[in-house]
């Protein structure tokens, strides 16, 4: 197997193991099982021992295959790609401020969705496919893109997987708060379900974002190698 068919595989598993193991199917019966503190155990094993594989094989075969796109010497698409990596970062910074009641083990928002909630209510999800269409765009050869296909690919999938389990478990208090919110990013403020107010902004995420991002973008070529400032 050639390095692209080989990192395809790889990408497959760890997609197919993460959304097969909280599917409705095997997820009841492990914690049945096991108890959910074992679950989250065997769930993280599970992912580690697919995306480090996954990872090492993309790190030994950077580039591989045709290029199907070369932007970076785009500097406006360049610019766009950091951009989307100044957005990823806040939403997970902001995400983790002000957590889901679709991430694991909470419950749903009684006081309804507020600050990034209000914008997408999966924003971890959110931050993954940003992340993935940002280093797609920068990195146009078949093996690297089937690689950073694999973060849209789980935000998108695994956006609306947390969503129909969360909905199985939680029921109406779960559906409310999918009705007051969007799956795609800025949905519910355009149609009106949402009003953004000016206690929402994010300000510390944003922040911690704007210095992570310079952080990325001086120390990227020693850590990673390339040259995102072009």
């Amino acid at each position: 197997m050639n390095a692209v068919g080989a990192i395809a595989l790889w990408a497959f598993l760890f997609l197919a193991t993460h959304l097969g193991i909280s599917s409705g199917y095997v997820r009841p019966r492990l914690l049945a099982a096991v108890g959910d503190q074992a679950y989250r155990g065997i769930y993280s094993l599970v992912s580690l021992a697919t995306f480090i594989p996954l990872a090492v094989m993309f790190g030994r075969h950077k580039h591989a295959g045709a290029m199907l796109w070369n932007l970076r010497d785009v500097a406006a698409f360049r610019g766009f790609a950091w951009l989307l990596m100044l957005l990823s970062i806040t939403f997970i910074v902001a995400g983790s401020m002000n957590p889901s009641p679709a991430t694991a083990g909470a419950s749903a928002a009684a006081a309804g969705p507020r600050g990034v909630l209000k914008i997408a209510r999966h924003p971890a999800f959110t931050a993954f496919t940003l992340f993935g269409v940002a280093h797609m765009m920068m990195n146009g050869w078949l093996g690297d893109v089937i690689f950073f296909a694999t973060f849209p690919a789980l935000g998108c999938l695994g956006a609306v997987h947390q969503d129909s389990r969360k909905l199985r478990e939680m029921g109406a208090p779960y559906r409310k708060f999918m009705d007051e919110t969007s799956l795609i990013p800025g949905q519910a403020l355009i149609s009106g379900k949402q009003r953004w107010e000016a206690g929402d902004t994010p300000r510390a995420a944003i922040l911690i974002g704007v210095g992570v991002t310079l952080a990325l973008v001086v120390l990227h070529p020693y850590i990673f190698g390339g040259h995102p400032l072009g």
